[in-house]
């Protein structure tokens, strides 16, 4: 522990310059007595370390003494720091970790390029999950992230949408995918995709697995992706769309407008869109007021109106 916060004094002082003993303590979380010892214990390795008295005194390295990261350009030393997710390394147990490797990184960049990197984390934030929905807790997160690093089998209590809805399962886990602010494991047998937050009971064996050599797990979640897909959006309709109602269209609906729009002289547009089922297509659409009509199939064109019409009745209309 206290190796480590030698070396984090000195990255501190490499990325930052003076920095008082209470600033440094405060960085640390420790007291400034244990400042002292450690600067002292600095000294006694022979780092060219030393302080400054009076107000605006502190501590700061020797001119010169940094280790230099070397071969990035301005736009990898910006991606570097933009790519690390806070919220999703937070969940894995990661946080404290990314913080370290970011401030060892920032310490060995040239000044020009740790500049940049610190503007890159002023302006720019990630937040994957959805506006509508809360983040599901994962509190077995940090033991499957364990267990797929290092080759351990799971005996899990899982939940699932069909009945029986409680089941258990022995989980060989392959890899972890993080989707729209919803954690999956891939795991064998199989593999199959389990959604993390559905495990209820959790234990980590003994034992071992080994991963297929020919098992891509970027690969496999975009093929099982395609196939969700084209499980979900079992029928078509043909719509037409004024250009309001295209402009918020999004998704699956919005690729198809552009597969397959036709634009009438009236400026709406002639699609074929994907639907899920009826109720759940007359809901969407619905949604778009009078900026969209429904063609075919008959049966949703008469389930539009009706609803449509008992919207109106509701409201006095």
């Amino acid at each position: 522990m206290r190796a480590s916060r030698l070396v984090s004094i000195l990255l501190l002082l490499q990325t930052r310059g003076r920095m008082t003993a209470a600033e440094l303590a405060g960085e640390l979380e420790v007291s400034v007595r244990t400042v002292y010892r450690d600067v002292d214990a600095l000294h006694a390795a022979g780092v060219p370390l030393y302080g400054d008295a009076g107000h605006r005194g502190g501590y700061r390295l020797i001119e010169g003494y940094r280790t230099r990261l070397t071969g990035l350009s301005t736009e990898e030393a910006g991606a570097l720091f933009l790519s690390g997710v806070p919220g999703p390394a937070a969940e894995l147990g990661l946080g404290s970790v990314l913080a370290a490797a970011q401030l060892r990184v920032r310490a060995a960049l040239p000044p020009a390029l740790r500049e940049h990197a610190g503007r890159i984390q002023e302006r720019f934030h990630l937040d994957a999950p959805g506006w509508y929905a809360d983040a599901d807790p994962v509190p077995f997160l940090p033991a499957v992230a364990d267990a797929v690093w290092n080759g351990r089998a799971l005996r899990v209590r899982y939940r699932r949408w069909r009945e029986p809805t409680d089941v258990d399962r022995r989980l060989e886990p392959y890899g972890l995918v993080l989707k729209a602010g919803r954690w999956y494991v891939v795991a064998g047998p199989g593999p199959r995709t389990y959604r993390v937050d559905q495990i209820l009971r959790l234990e980590t064996l003994e034992e071992g697995f080994t991963v297929p050599e020919d098992f891509d797990l970027v690969g496999h979640w975009r093929s099982r992706r395609t196939e969700f897909h084209a499980w979900l959006h079992t029928a078509d309709a043909v719509v037409r769309v004024s250009p309001g109602g295209a402009a918020r269209l999004t998704g699956a609906a919005a690729r198809a407008l552009h597969a397959t729009g036709e634009v009438q002289p009236d400026g709406w547009t002639r699609a074929v869109l994907p639907v899920e089922s009826m109720d759940r297509a007359c809901g969407e659409f619905l949604a778009l007021g009078a900026e969209i009509e429904v063609l075919e199939p008959a049966q949703l064109r008469e389930r539009m109106a009706a609803t449509a019409r008992a919207v109106a009745a509701l409201h006095g209309g």
